[in-house]
């Protein structure tokens, strides 16, 4: 059995929602030991957390700068293997740039980089690095969200020609009416963020999933944003026309101000021969609709599910799994390739997915501010 893979942890500290859904997410298949962090911007913070969730903190760093150069005297088989970066957005460029220079692999959360150019630039520091890269679209780690994919690749619905997928939630609704709220949210600093708040942050993954379900390319996109204030240079919600290769059209659809929603993701594609459909928070049931039959219903755990979808399914039919579970199965992806094991490309997001993203995120503040015009991807 190879040893744990050696994790450093950046970000993610305190009571970070993301930090804890990445730390349960390295420990569930048993494939990580974490090594090493920067938790908190402050050190004290960042040892009181190590000490916290029981981890040694001989090497919980005062930075990350010394994270690295530390990290870089031990001895190749001691020294962290793979960095997770849960830092805030503006962060995630540097932190990886430097990793990927000094030979880690990395785990990043979405968006990738503050900017496309960013992201090309890294896109061609991985090329000399060589090493593995993910980025953690964590809903693409659902075994029904799997399942779906593999069933548009074996033609089950036939020629798709319809997408929709909606991202709907509701907790910036009282922060945005609160004018000295507005400035305590780094969201809505795009100086921290990057240029957009609601499609950079969860709009990305409406686009992330209909690319990772279908495997088809979004080649054009006409948006409508909408900022609340006019002193507010951040998009609280948007929607926008999309036009894939093949012919395929349809709408991305997200809101931080969809009062009383909570996580409300959800993706449906429609084929020739019939559609799939699928809910975040009902993670799964698979939908299959078809005209001349009746609803069919997908769920984890059964031998007629895809070999992607079992691999990432941990509990017999009707054991609840869910968000951890989904990123556990990004984080067994990267497990693999890292020790070169074979795996499915479709079992964790690259820097592909990432770059795309942020070609995504910058072409609907373009379209928008462009007076709502269709502008081309790359």
């Amino acid at each position: 059995m190879p040893k744990k893979i050696r994790l450093g942890i950046l970000g993610g500290g305190g009571d970070s929602l993301i930090g804890v859904l990445h730390r349960v997410a390295s420990f569930i298949n048993d494939n990580y030991e974490i090594v090493g962090a920067v938790f908190n911007p402050d050190h004290g913070q960042s040892i009181d957390f190590a000490k916290e969730i029981d981890i040694p903190t001989n090497r919980i760093y005062k930075d990350f700068d010394t994270l690295i150069a530390e990290e870089m005297k031990l001895p190749e088989d001691e020294r962290i293997q793979v960095c997770s970066i849960l830092t805030p957005n503006f962060l995630h460029f540097p932190m990886a740039k430097k990793l990927l220079d000094n030979g880690f692999h990395v785990i990043c959360e979405k968006p990738m980089t503050t900017t496309y150019e960013e992201a090309k630039i890294l896109q061609d520091t991985l090329k000399s690095a060589g090493t593995v890269f993910a980025v953690t679209h964590t809903y693409t780690g659902y075994p029904m969200v799997r399942q779906m994919r593999e069933m548009i690749k074996d033609g089950v619905i036939g020629k798709v020609h319809k997408v929709d997928a909606q991202y709907y939630q509701g907790w910036m609704n009282p922060i945005i009416h609160d004018k000295e709220k507005r400035g305590t949210v780094w969201r809505l600093d795009p100086k921290k963020a990057g240029i957009s708040s609601c499609m950079g942050d969860i709009g990305v993954h409406a686009f992330n999933m209909i690319e990772f379900t279908t495997g088809l390319q979004v080649q054009s996109i006409l948006c409508d944003f909408n900022y609340i204030y006019d002193d507010n240079v951040m998009d609280m919600d948007g929607t926008a026309l999309i036009r894939m290769e093949k012919n395929v059209k349809g709408v991305i659809r997200a809101s931080q101000v969809a009062t009383g929603e909570e996580n409300n993701l959800s993706i449906a594609i429609y084929g020739q021969k019939g559609g799939l459909k699928w809910e975040q928070e009902n993670p799964n049931y698979l939908y299959k609709l078809n005209d001349p039959e009746p609803l069919q219903v997908y769920k984890p755990g059964h031998a007629y599910n895809s070999k992607l979808s079992l691999d990432g399914t941990k509990l017999p039919p009707g054991h609840p799994e869910g968000i951890f579970d989904a990123m556990a199965n990004i984080y067994l992806g990267v497990a693999k390739a890292i020790r070169g094991e074979e795996y499915n490309n479709g079992e964790f997001p690259t820097m592909l997915d990432g770059v795309r993203g942020l070609n995504f995120i910058e072409n609907t503040v373009a379209s928008h501010k462009q007076g709502n015009i269709w502008v081309d991807m790359d």
